[in-house]
């Protein structure tokens, strides 16, 4: 027992233990060393990332056309199934035109044992081959003069392209509009297209009256591009976007509009507003479908709709280099925007009535204002928010006006080609080439775009002794 009137001591004072000032020193700087090495991983980290959200984005912008991503592991074998799974088999139909009939007489004796042969059958065979000839054509054109006026007057046939004399060797409609398609259509340079005529017509003709002949080409249906741009003007729905374009080496930008019925090409020098306008007016007042651009909100009058599919990309994205913190921003977005589309679906399928459609529209737009009135930490998610608080009332115009596509797709898909050709042969030299290309452009798409062939209306507009606006503009004869 302890003695009564004396403190209870229930433990041993804290001992002090003096580290040499040599080690704590050590301490120290090993302490400042690691954090600046944490601050040095930290910027490093930050770099890496941004450079990754970088490489992401260069990979959709203006990528590849046939870039696929990642391979599968065990793809499927290429071809037709083996055995009994390979299917019907087709043959080419047989020609509906013979125009040489050749008959193959049996040989004398036998190639194996050199018997007499006894003939049996004649089974026929079919081919179809090209003929690789050019069609020289000379036009002695009657010159006289008017008995009243006094004025010049000369013959013009039906298979003439000009009324110019002494011009020497022009090339003809056929031919032009064979090289427009290769170059426009099929995405051939002018020195691939003057191989394919020389190899496959035996026609000889340079890279630069292959350029002078496209380029009156676009002169004639340049009233045509007019009445497309018109008619772009006047349509409800309009799709636009844009990519890099170069005119003389340098950076330009080629603009598209998409409706339902035309499609329309120019090429700028920027991609602002004052170049989108060019196209459709600053007094459009129709739906456009765009991909979120600044520039294109600057149309005060339509009304617009940003692409689902761009935001939903973003989103993804972002998710794959986010670090676990910053999750849950993109990730909440996409269900929304996700959630939007299922709304349109359901609406579709006859699953859910209008009314109920916009009540459920509605609480989207508010989970969306919710979701934006967080502070954001993380760099990206800073500006995805940016990004959709100028735009929260055109995300879901799809639901309000049914029948609207949530996508610039349209757009995506006519600009797809003009991307191949740029990669091909890089675009144009010079201003009258790039005009050339956008009129070319337009035609073309049109024609595919409404189901008619380019190609006799090409040459029909080329024989036209007067400017013609062919039928591919609505409401034209």
């Amino acid at each position: 027992m302890r003695p009564v009137g004396r403190p209870a001591v229930d433990s041993q004072p804290e001992s002090i233990e003096f580290v040499p000032k040599r080690d704590l020193d050590r301490a120290q700087q090993e302490n400042e060393r690691l954090r600046k090495e944490i601050e040095r991983l930290k910027q490093e980290t930050e770099r890496l990332r941004r450079e990754l959200e970088a490489a992401l984005r260069a990979s959709k912008r203006q990528a590849a056309p046939h870039a696929r991503g990642t391979a599968k592991a065990n793809p499927q074998r290429p071809g037709r199934k083996p055995g009994r799974r390979y299917g019907r088999q087709v043959c080419r139909p047989t020609p509906s035109r013979v125009d040489e009939q050749i008959a193959v007489a049996l040989p004398e004796r036998c190639p194996h044992c050199g018997g007499g042969v006894a003939p049996e059958s004649c089974p026929p065979q079919y081919q179809e081959e090209i003929v690789r000839r050019t069609v020289g054509r000379r036009f002695d054109i009657a010159v006289g003069r008017c008995r009243n006026c006094q004025r010049r007057v000369q013959g013009r046939h039906p298979l003439q392209t000009s009324d110019a004399v002494g011009v020497g060797n022009l090339l003809g409609p056929e031919a032009v509009t064979l090289a427009a398609i290769l170059n426009q259509q099929m995405g051939l340079s002018l020195g691939h297209t003057q191989q394919v005529l020389s190899y496959g017509f035996g026609m000889e003709v340079s890279r630069g009256g292959l350029y002078r002949a496209l380029a009156r080409m676009a002169s004639r249906a340049e009233p045509t591009y007019a009445g497309l741009v018109e008619s772009a003007r006047q349509a409800p729905v309009n799709g636009m976007d844009e990519t890099g374009w170069k005119v003389g080496g340098r950076l330009q930008w080629l603009q598209v509009a998409v409706s339902a019925q035309v499609t329309v090409y120019a090429i700028l020098p920027g991609r602002g507003y004052e170049q989108s306008v060019v196209i459709l007016g600053a007094e459009y007042d129709g739906f456009l479908l765009h991909d979120g651009g600044a520039p294109y909100y600057r149309f005060q009058f339509a009304y617009h709709q940003s692409c689902l599919a761009h935001l939903l990309q973003r989103c993804r994205e972002m998710a794959q280099v986010a670090p676990p913190a910053a999750l849950a921003f993109p990730r909440a977005v996409e269900r929304l925007l996700q959630r939007g589309l299922e709304l349109r679906d359901r609406h579709a399928r006859g699953e859910i009535s209008a009314h109920g459609m916009r009540t459920a529209t509605g609480k989207l737009e508010a989970k969306l204002d919710r979701l934006l009135e967080t502070r954001r930490r993380n760099p990206a998610n800073r500006r995805l928010a940016r990004h959709l608080e100028h735009e929260p009332r055109w995300l879901f115009t799809f639901l309000y006006c049914l029948g609207l596509d949530a996508t610039n797709n349209a757009a995506e898909r006519a600009i797809r080609g003009m991307v191949i050709a740029r990669k091909v042969w890089g675009g144009n030299r010079t201003w009258e080439g790039a005009r050339t290309q956008k009129i070319l452009a337009s035609v073309r798409r049109t024609c595919w775009q409404q189901g008619k062939d380019a190609f006799p209306r090409c040459v029909r507009l080329l024989r036209a002794p007067r400017a013609v606006i062919l039928d591919i503009v609505p409401g034209a004869g």
